[in-house]
């Protein structure tokens, strides 16, 4: 055996440094996208930026007051710090507090004044945020309530799950909360008052009684007969089909227990947190947006474009007194190496900055290729497509699209904003069209009958991935609608 040392050539892949920064830039949502450059431009004298401000519709940035894209006022970047005259503390003992809320954050603004007459206050700083259920019925029960009643209004709040109805008894909250049990009571009568109709009912029963009150204080539409009777005393035959026990009971006809029926699945929500067929609810007429575009599609002369948002949003470019040091000869060794070190980084974020941006650009551009009819006209044209259909497309790694598609939106023409993901869901027109043939239905249709009818329409799917799919729309079963 002989042991000796020799060189042979050999091709190994590695990854480089510089496509380890792009494919970690691609994965980035736009907001840790921009916490980046902030961070680089802190720490690299060699860069120079500009942070346009962001508009509250679409999430272009803009140097003016509109928006080049949407043409919508532009509004500040950041909101408003709290004065020094405010009345409003940060101290955690100060004001009426109960678990994890305050309060003095939900009084009418005509009791904290100093907030408003503060010159720094900009209406438009709020106008991205919209109360959820919890914070609008808070500060909406605080315009009426006493101030000794605000713990129990939060208790209360605060026992409502994910349906809108209360799951502690009155009597529990009151020993929790050592108060009397008429107190008790009566906030939970505002709490049903300011709430939309049924939520903070104990049951079912409860919560369609409420809403029905609301339907006959409005006065439209008109009340059926025995639909206050069947619902407080013969709800569970109702939902079990037993129209002619109730009737023979009632000494009605089986037509009525239908037209009652009719209304409750009309006029009435089981759950009464989701959005009501009819009345008030806390969700803003007009729903914000939480989420900023990463890309705008737009429609010019009939044509879909795309357009990275990121361009609008911040330049970037080499410091000019850094890049003249750089070729100057009269520094030393060090100091040259110093300033061209910084350079050099510079110009390899920029361009990992770009090709971040191209190759969003390039898969965007594609989707419109793939996808057209879906961006013009609606869910309904929705083609099955995956992740790697697109990356087969483009000439590129499938990891590559899902880095540059996750978590990242694109703002349709009709100014809907949706996530990337919704062009890879295919399940998205199936519900559609499962959600159409339920609200359309004359009488309720078990899920065997959808998929007869979705066969008939060409979407072939099974039994238990249209009740999949029903329970994901939060619709109920055939036999409780």
């Amino acid at each position: 055996m002989d042991q000796n040392l020799q060189m042979v050539p050999e091709q190994t892949a590695r990854v480089s440094p510089t496509l380890i920064m792009v494919n970690q830039l691609l994965a980035l949502s736009s907001l840790e996208l921009q916490q980046i450059v902030r961070a680089e431009m802190e720490d690299n004298p060699a860069l120079d930026g500009v942070e346009n401000t962001a508009c509250i519709s679409c999430g272009a940035g803009t140097t003016g007051l509109y928006c080049p894209v949407c043409m919508q006022l532009v509004a500040p970047s950041s909101p408003p710090e709290k004065s020094a005259n405010s009345d409003m503390t940060e101290n955690p003992g100060s004001g009426d507090t109960y678990g994890d809320y305050d309060f003095e954050d939900y009084r009418p603004k005509q009791s904290r004044g100093a907030l408003i007459d503060n010159d720094e206050y900009d209406p438009l700083a709020v106008v991205a945020s919209e109360a959820g259920m919890t914070e609008q019925l808070l500060m909406d029960m605080a315009v009426t309530l006493p101030e000794r009643d605000y713990p129990i209004a939060e208790y209360l709040v605060g026992s409502l799950d994910e349906h809108g109805f209360l799951r502690r008894s009155v009597e529990s909250a009151a020993q929790d909360l050592d108060v009397p049990v008429e107190h008790v009571e009566r906030v939970l009568e505002v709490l049903q008052r300011t709430a939309p109709p049924g939520v903070g009912a104990r049951d079912l029963r409860e919560s369609l009684l409420i809403q029905l009150r609301e339907i006959k204080s409005a006065g439209t539409p008109e009340l059926v007969p025995h639909i206050e009777e069947i619902i407080g005393n013969y709800l569970t035959e109702l939902g079990e089909h037993k129209y002619t026990i109730i009737a023979q009971r009632l000494g009605t006809t089986y037509e009525n227990i239908e037209a009652v029926r009719d209304f409750i699945k009309r006029y009435l929500q089981p759950r009464p947190s989701q959005e009501p067929p009819s009345g008030r609810s806390w969700r803003s007429p007009s729903p914000t947006r939480f989420v900023m575009p990463d890309v705008i599609i737009q429609l010019r002369d009939n044509r879909l474009e795309a357009e990275v948002v990121e361009t609008y949003r911040f330049s970037l470019r080499v410091n000019s007194l850094y890049q003249q040091l750089a070729s100057e000869h009269g520094l030393s060794g060090e100091e040259r190496d110093h300033i061209r070190q910084y350079v050099n980084r510079t110009k390899l974020f920029i361009s990992n900055i770009n090709q971040r941006r191209e190759t969003i650009r390039r898969i965007t551009e594609c989707l419109i290729n793939l996808q057209e009819e879906y961006i013009r006209h609606g869910v309904r044209y929705l083609r099955p497509l995956t992740r790697a259909q697109l990356a087969q497309y483009l000439g590129i790694h499938e990891s590559t699209v899902s880095r540059a598609t996750a978590d990242k939106y694109v703002m349709l023409p009709n100014k809907h904003v949706i996530p990337f993901s919704d062009f890879f869901s295919a399940s998205l027109s199936a519900k559609d069209v499962i959600r159409e043939i339920i609200t359309t239905e004359a009488t309720p249709i078990t899920d065997k009958e959808i998929v007869h009818r979705l066969h008939a329409q060409g979407i072939r799917v099974a039994r238990r991935t249209v009740t999949k799919y029903r329970n994901q729309l939060g619709i109920l079963p055939s036999t409780f609608r």
